[in-house]
């Protein structure tokens, strides 16, 4: 069974939409089972709309960038927004951003970020 990694949408968005640090992340999911808070499938999907807003000549390529996440195996779980709430105010981080690093403390797994301030709070594993 593959191991478990929680990955935000930083770090999938790379993968997805050809980033320069796409391959870095890559090699870091390899063949893990990748998990998300449920606010995920939003957060690429308004990447997604940005990139498109700003790149309207890549079109056709970022569009399907993000066809590929519905051929992918992503298992999303439901986040306690209290406790995300809480550890979003003791670390300094977005409610959205304390999801993800809820869910690697409540699944005792790596989290995959390109999010420095994430990053920061995710390298100290405290109890969530």
């Amino acid at each position: 069974m593959p191991t478990k990694i929680v990955v935000d949408a930083s770090a999938l968005a790379a993968v997805l939409f050809g980033e320069p640090e796409g391959p870095k992340v890559a090699e870091q999911l390899g063949d893990s089972a990748l998990v998300t808070p449920t606010l995920f499938s939003y957060e690429i999907a308004n990447i997604c709309w940005k990139k498109l807003r700003r790149h309207p000549e890549k079109r056709a390529a970022l569009l399907e960038g993000y066809s590929f996440l519905g051929r992918m195996e992503i298992e999303e779980v439901e986040v306690s927004v209290p406790e995300a709430l809480l550890l979003a105010d003791r670390e300094n981080l977005t409610v959205y951003d304390a999801s993800y690093l809820w869910l690697s403390r409540k699944l005792g797994v790596e989290l995959v970020t390109l999010d420095s301030d994430l990053n920061a709070a995710a390298a100290w594993p405290v109890g969530v």
